[in-house]
């Protein structure tokens, strides 16, 4: 375990010297090797989540598949409007452990669309919460006798009917009293499946909550987990920038970020990384 920590601090000077040298670059440089530059950063930062991964023993969850469920939040300035919540299904190896941590609340900071009136050509905020859950395999955590289930219209803008079935189903947990909903498909039945397949998610996340807190020292209690955290990510297209603030992490190119592959690529490294000490300053509380 030494030596396996040694070679980290060894990979980590690495980078630092390589930041250093960045700096240092005219901008004509800058050019030439900043894909360079970016490409060796992404190597030393895959080697040091390899050394990681063999000092902290893997999470029980991170091979599942996930739910991912975006809630539109507050907004000031302007309101377009437009789809309150949405959820997803993605699949994949790893997929929980490398989305994690984007559960939280996003923060978007931009000017409105030309065209508008002079007093609203100001910056405008919308916040919007996203919520990752791990998709059970293959457990059935809803017995049928726990399950209420309502059906009513799907509704569209301004109170339109999409259709005039009674497709939209609405499911009720009620244990928990969990509630989901769903009208995004024209078949009852496969709103309904698409439900419990969200349903099934959030009440799988309560076990693993429960699972965690059981688990959780009293530095993890006090320092807190960086899951489901107030205001993680901030997109402020007026300045070109994104910012995490769990690590205090900025991109400086927002197009690239959402639309390319190696700045979300590092920043999930360098969030899966900033994991990885918390977890290891864990593991040497318990046993120092």
């Amino acid at each position: 375990l030494a030596a396996i920590y040694q070679e980290i601090q060894k990979a980590e000077q690495a980078i630092e010297e390589l930041e250093s040298m960045f700096k240092s670059l005219n901008e004509q440089d800058e050019k030439q090797l900043q894909e360079l530059a970016l490409e060796g950063r992404q190597t030393i930062d895959q080697k040091i989540n390899t050394l990681y991964t063999n000092l902290v023993p893997k999470e029980k969850y991170d091979n599942n598949d996930v739910i991912l469920e975006v809630i539109s939040g507050r907004t000031t300035g302007a309101d377009y409007g437009g789809p309150r919540h949405a959820a997803a299904q993605t699949s994949g190896d790893n997929v929980y452990k490398h989305l994690k941590y984007e559960g939280g609340i996003h923060r978007v900071q931009q000017i409105p669309e030309v065209g508008l009136s002079s007093r609203m050509q100001r910056i405008h905020t919308r916040t919007m919460s996203v919520i990752v859950l791990p998709q059970p395999d293959e457990v059935d955590v809803i017995g049928p006798q726990d399950l209420r289930i309502d059906t009513f219209r799907a509704k569209g803008a301004g109170g339109q009917h999409v259709n005039t079935t009674d497709s939209a189903v609405r499911l009720v947990h009620i244990p928990t009293g969990l509630v989901v909903e769903c009208q995004q498909e024209r078949s009852q039945i496969k709103n309904k499946e698409i439900a419990l397949r969200v349903l099934r998610a959030r009440l799988y996340q309560q076990m693993i909550e429960k699972d965690k807190h059981q688990q959780q020292s009293a530095r993890k209690l006090q320092v807190g987990t960086r899951a489901q955290s107030e205001r993680i990510w901030t997109y402020n297209f007026t300045q070109d920038r994104v910012t995490d603030h769990r690590i205090t992490y900025e991109v400086r190119d927002i197009e690239e970020f959402l639309y390319g592959e190696k700045c979300l690529d590092q920043l999930i490294q360098r969030l899966l990384q900033s994991a990885n000490e918390e977890a290891i300053a864990e593991l040497l509380d318990e046993n120092l």
